[in-house]
């Protein structure tokens, strides 16, 4: 099986971003997959074309996509997108989009491709702490979700805490959840980023059940 799987680079002042930072480290072969492995601009226009490019260029079986959530302390399975781009601040292209359709006209929901339970389960017995998530938040994460759960490969949408090197906070990252008390807490997490990775790892690993 061919998996694709995307993160995304780094946003904002920040110089890091887990999603991309673990994505880059998970093996080019999981469980007998092949696995291709590519970043997203953080951006509303182009990580769509970027998503679609990658997607026409490859031709994977599955799609999984990575996104860092900064009021998030465990990994949460988003079990839809929604059609709405809001944006709270301006994206790396200075773009900041106010209650706009993603897709128009298009479903208000797309719920994802992949079973986000049966991956969940996996994650539960490999030990990782996890949750299915409603809200992916109306940021770029949000944006590709939505896309992804449109397209006719099997697609799941992931968020990650927003780890950061020892010493540093994120800066950014709170896009996913609005609420001023999401925007205050700094995720304390027993994350490490080997232990995404890994995660990630349970996650392709767990695709074979899925797609055959």
């Amino acid at each position: 099986m061919h998996i694709l799987v995307t993160g995304f680079e780094p946003f904002g002042n920040d110089q890091f971003n887990a999603s991309g930072e673990a994505v880059r480290l998970v093996p080019d072969n999981a469980d007998g997959h092949r696995i291709t492995k590519a970043i997203l601009p953080v951006s509303f226009q182009r990580s769509g074309e970027v998503l679609a490019a990658l997607l026409q260029e490859h031709l994977p079986d599955a799609l999984i996509c990575v996104g860092e959530a900064g009021g998030r302390v465990e990994i949460s399975l988003e079990v839809q997108g929604a059609n709405e781009d809001d944006a709270r601040i301006p994206d790396n292209d200075g773009a900041q989009p106010i209650k706009q359709s993603i897709v128009h006209p298009g479903e208000t929901y797309r719920p994802a491709s992949l079973d986000p339970e049966m991956i969940l389960r996996a994650l539960h017995q490999a030990g990782h702490g996890a949750y299915l998530s409603e809200d992916a938040g109306r940021f770029v994460c949000n944006h590709i979700a939505y896309l992804a759960y449109g397209q006719t490969v099997p697609a799941l949408f992931i968020h990650v805490p927003a780890l950061r090197p020892t010493g540093q906070k994120p800066l950014v990252g709170a896009e996913t959840d609005k609420s001023e008390a999401a925007l205050r807490v700094q995720p304390r997490t027993g994350y490490t980023l080997p232990v995404l990775v890994e995660a990630l790892t349970v996650v392709l690993a767990s695709l074979s059940e899925q797609t055959e």
